[in-house]
């Protein structure tokens, strides 16, 4: 039986599309395990599925001066050893890493003992961590065409990135039911579905409790805050409904929604365009990112895909009115949506891994 190991974590855009390809590994003659952050977001995440799990140490790699930047280093070659270890007892073919700053010391002890590695880069330009784990790598999965040009010297491949067997079986009558079961929510008006990323967005959830008056007089919001942001003083607001978090069921709530207001991480609004829905883009600005999501953002908007407002743009009122735009032109947004035909990206993927396997068992 084939070993595959899985690493990625930080965010649940570097956990959900491993975890779509491990659910579409149960015909396959494979056993699949996760390494992860022990106090990460894919602990939780992984082990709720019953998916074998092992827990390394983590530190993160900043590009700004922080206290953690003097104990982190020691983290991660902690966490090295630890991958180092834990491959050594499980010993697999392949490991496929989704990226994130936990699967750095996991690639690295993966070239050591010459395991075939896969890496999956979802934005426009990789980040740091698969820039540093790209000179290790083998193949590299890719959302967009537009990124083959950073990885010049490796293999690549266009796959999109793997949706979970949830999403594929979204439907938005039974997302409209699940939400008419709590307070608030009227079938009548159209859904503005907002979510800020996995953990959440402090400067997002403002922007959108500010111009909520406007906001519910035309549509119904479900508002996706993160872990420890709910409102307790909106609870009762109505046409306003918040959850800390979705999993199970987002796909239904998001094949629901009429409009869709997000920052503009690549998994995200890559689920956005293959669901095609209409999406006002607010990426993370410079000072709190490397620019990735700015980008990606530029991008949907040069294809048509989105509505972008910076976030530095944002007064009171304004996000409003950019929905009110985003509503008014929702028809030319889903003509240029539709015209998208996403990839099997799990089978494609799945390609990849096999003929990495391949090239192992032909030695």
């Amino acid at each position: 039986m084939m070993r595959i190991a899985f690493t990625g974590g930080g965010t649940a855009g570097h956990v959900n599309p491993n975890l779509a390809l491990i659910e579409a590994a149960g015909d396959r003659d494979c056993r699949c395990y996760y390494i992860g952050s022990t106090n990460g977001i894919e602990a939780d995440l992984v082990s709720a599925r019953g998916i074998p799990f092992f827990g390394i140490a983590s530190g993160k790699l900043r590009r700004y001066f922080a206290w953690q930047n003097f104990i982190d280093p020691i983290k991660i070659v902690w966490g090295f050893f630890q991958a180092l270890l834990i491959l050594l007892r499980q010993r697999p073919a392949v490991l496929f890493s989704k990226g994130g700053f936990v699967a750095v010391p996991v690639v690295l002890a993966a070239a050591l003992l010459r395991i075939k590695i896969v890496i999956h880069e979802s934005d426009v330009s990789p980040g740091l961590a698969n820039r540093l784990s790209a000179p290790f790598c083998h193949w590299v999965c890719l959302n967009f065409e537009e990124t083959q040009k950073q990885f010049r010297h490796r293999y690549t491949r266009v796959t999109g990135t793997p949706l979970r067997a949830g999403l594929k079986v979204a439907d938005a009558d039974r997302g409209r039911a699940w939400l008419a079961s709590h307070k608030g929510m009227q079938s009548t008006q159209p859904l503005l579905l907002v979510v800020g990323g996995s953990l959440g967005s402090r400067a997002l959830n403002a922007c959108i409790r500010t111009d909520l008056p406007e906001l519910t007089a035309r549509f119904q919001v479900v508002h996706v805050v993160g872990k420890h942001a709910i409102d307790q003083n909106l609870l009762d607001y109505p046409g306003y409904i918040q959850f800390e978090y979705l999993d199970e069921p987002f796909g239904d709530v998001l094949a629901a929604a009429d409009l869709v207001v997000s920052r503009a991480g690549a998994n995200a609004i890559y689920e956005l365009l293959c669901f095609h829905k209409p999406q006002l883009l607010i990426p993370l600005p410079a000072t709190a990112s490397r620019g990735d999501q700015i980008e990606n953002a530029a991008l949907f908007t040069d294809k048509g895909y989105a509505l972008v407002v910076r976030e530095e743009a944002l007064g009171p009122g304004d996000l409003a009115e950019s929905v009110e735009t985003l509503w008014a032109d929702k028809a030319f947004y889903v003509e240029r949506l539709r015209a998208f035909h996403p990839p099997d990206s799990v089978s494609q993927i799945w390609q990849v891994i096999d003929d990495a396997a391949a090239k192992i068992a032909a030695k």
